[in-house]
């Protein structure tokens, strides 16, 4: 990969590079298991002495291109693709933390993220502490304590589309020794790099923008290395592994011991990897991303100036409005677009939003976000049912908060539906 290349070069070039008469787009390699000719070949790769493929639960090469090439958009050293963006989730802190650990978490979270971090986590033994995205530094450094291993966040949550200051919370995170681990997934490295921002370990639900389309559940986990594991904080990766006859991944694999780590234990443990024709699909998708983002991010700037000035809407959260709390956090993170997802509420509360749920025509109601056709949902009753009133406050989402995942398709004929939608309110 050339280094000075831009996203919308990497975008279509990176993770994989034919040879001489190979097929010029990567291949799907739909297969378990792969051909060896002699057996020492493959007890080295049981033993992590060389790179390859011997079995698709822990590589496959179809896989490892889509890796590499969400790797070189994030400016990442390496990545691990998993089966869901939930997986991503768990397995992002859970290959730091265990029994008896602490992990810290911004509030302003995914329903789904709060649900793992606030019970299975618990019942795994590994406590869970929240601060809010706007505490002060100070509150937000009292709230770690000497067995924490990561602050986890959302780069703008969902729903409640807050900006995370990912410097700061990486100062704090860094002034106490531990990992600043950032879910990007609605902005996506076309319009936020949270590397560059001081970020340690940056995940994605691939299911959403990376995809695009609607077609594939998944996740990825991707390290930015040069992180300083030796502090005493994190003997997993420091310390001789029994499962590799006293193998150490810091000085082993020096360049990337969390992500290999992470593929060793807990892909090859829990059987959790992506599929590889999810990852052939995904790929494709990339090499569209920065056109989508550059489009989804237009569309539902102008969309949220449409409903911001409509006489049946009470309020518009977007952080691309100017009116917006979030617009100057949203200046410096998402300088090329706030990404394709709005929410608003409608005049006559929660009853009057399900009637204009109802009546829309091209949008469709669907529990899904972030891909090419436009969608609405209602988190309080859907993703985020499970949650309490107190966390679903925490989370910044209302009883009357509609969601907007905004498409690709023809702005006018946005504007329409809704209008029409709107008048039924």
């Amino acid at each position: 990969m050339n280094e000075n290349w831009k996203i919308e070069t990497r975008a279509v070039q990176c993770g994989y590079t034919p040879g001489n008469g190979d097929p010029r787009v990567l291949p799907l390699y739909q297969s378990t298991t792969f051909k060896y000719d002699d057996a020492q070949s493959v007890a080295d790769l049981f033993d992590l002495k060389r790179d390859g493929f011997f079995y698709t639960r822990l590589a496959n090469p179809t896989v490892d291109a889509f890796e590499k090439r969400m790797a070189a958009l994030e400016g990442g050293v390496a990545a691990v693709a998993v089966s869901s963006g939930q997986t991503a989730t768990m397995l992002s802190m859970l290959n730091l933390a265990s029994a008896g650990d602490h992990i810290l978490a911004v509030s302003s979270l995914y329903g789904g993220s709060v649900s793992l971090l606030t019970n299975t986590f618990q019942k795994m033994g590994i406590e869970v502490s929240f601060v809010r995205p706007h505490d002060d530094s100070a509150t937000v450094a009292a709230a770690i304590r000497p067995n924490t291993k990561a602050i986890f966040a959302e780069a703008l949550a969902n729903p409640a589309l807050v900006v995370l200051d990912i410097e700061r919370f990486a100062g704090i995170a860094h002034a106490a020794g531990i990992p600043l681990i950032v879910d990007n997934t609605f902005p996506t490295p076309c319009l936020c790099r949270p590397f560059e921002h001081g970020a340690d370990i940056v995940t994605h639900s691939t299911s959403k923008y990376a995809d695009g389309h609607a077609q594939c559940v998944g996740g990825i986990i991707i390290e930015k290395g040069g992180f300083n594991w030796k502090n005493g904080k994190f003997p997993g990766l420091c310390e001789p592994d029994p499962a590799y006859h006293g193998l150490v991944y810091t000085d082993n694999f020096a360049a990337c011991p969390y992500s290999v780590k992470l593929r060793a234990q807990f892909i090859r443990d829990m059987g959790v990897p992506m599929a590889p024709f999810n990852a052939f699909l995904t790929n494709l998708g990339l090499e569209t991303l920065p056109l989508r983002m550059e489009r989804h991010s237009r569309n539902a700037l102008a969309m949220a100036e449409f409903l911001e000035a409509h006489p049946k809407v009470s309020w518009v959260n977007y952080p691309g409005l100017a009116s917006s709390p979030e617009h100057e956090m949203a200046r410096k993170y998402l300088p090329d677009g706030a990404s394709g997802v709005l929410c608003f509420g409608v005049k006559g509360g929660k009853a009057a939003g399900e009637r204009v749920m109802n009546s829309l025509r091209l949008a469709a109601i669907v529990v899904h976000v972030a891909d090419v056709r436009t969608c609405v949902l209602h988190p309080a009753s859907m993703t985020h049912r499970q949650l309490t009133d107190a966390e679903l406050e925490a989370a910044g989402v209302s009883p009357d908060m509609i969601r907007l995942s905004v498409g690709i398709e023809n702005i006018d004929d946005l504007k329409a539906d809704f209008d029409q939608a709107l008048a039924n309110a």
